[in-house]
């Protein structure tokens, strides 16, 4: 069936950097917009980054931009979020989803099919 792993999250100090892994299984992930997403304690879930096949990026939310970046690779078929610069209001639980059938970005949960378990990310003053 179709399963995606994240991995990388941890406890990190302001200004600190984590690098986090989606692992695609029975499916290809350069055929599909993979989005990364966040939800923090008693708010929900959002869109934060996203990758269209052709490699371009989108970002749903401001703040990270100049601090986080998304990329693949098609070998390990594998979804990279780069975080730099890590601040407390980053921490969240991170999500990576799979599209159903849409070669195009979107920031909405609803819009996406697959889903990973989710990993954890702290930040702290």
């Amino acid at each position: 069936q179709v399963q995606l792993r994240e991995s990388g999250g941890g406890l990190v100090q302001a200004g600190g950097s984590l690098r986090l892994s989606c692992v695609a299984s029975k499916f290809t992930l350069d055929y599909y917009a993979i989005g990364w997403f966040r939800q923090a304690p008693g708010k929900e879930r959002e869109g934060v980054l996203c990758i269209n096949v052709s490699g371009g990026s989108t970002y749903y939310i401001d703040s990270v931009k100049g601090r986080f970046t998304i990329s693949r690779d098609k070998e390990k078929n594998t979804v990279y979020l780069q975080m730099n610069s890590l601040k407390p209001e980053d921490t969240a639980v991170y999500y990576c989803a799979r599209r159903r059938v849409s070669y195009r970005c979107s920031g909405a949960p609803r819009e996406y099919g697959y889903w990973g378990q989710g990993t954890q990310v702290t930040v702290s003053s």
